[in-house]
């Protein structure tokens, strides 16, 4: 699954805005609006957005 159908799901999951994701995720509130539009996120952005992805599941 791609990092932003990942993010999608999350945010419909947890009616989290995509500017409060992207500010606790990596500390970008437009992050999201970014891929969105075509934003290609380097791999340590990746690995952030995973691990608080992942983190926040095991709530």
């Amino acid at each position: 699954m791609k990092l932003l159908d990942r993010i999608e799901r999350h945010l419909k999951e947890s009616h989290m805005s995509a500017t409060r994701f992207g500010r606790r995720a990596v500390g970008d509130p437009r992050f999201v609006l970014d891929l969105r539009a075509g934003r290609r996120p380097r791999r340590r952005t990746i690995e952030k957005v995973e691990n608080y992805l992942n983190a926040d599941k095991s709530l």
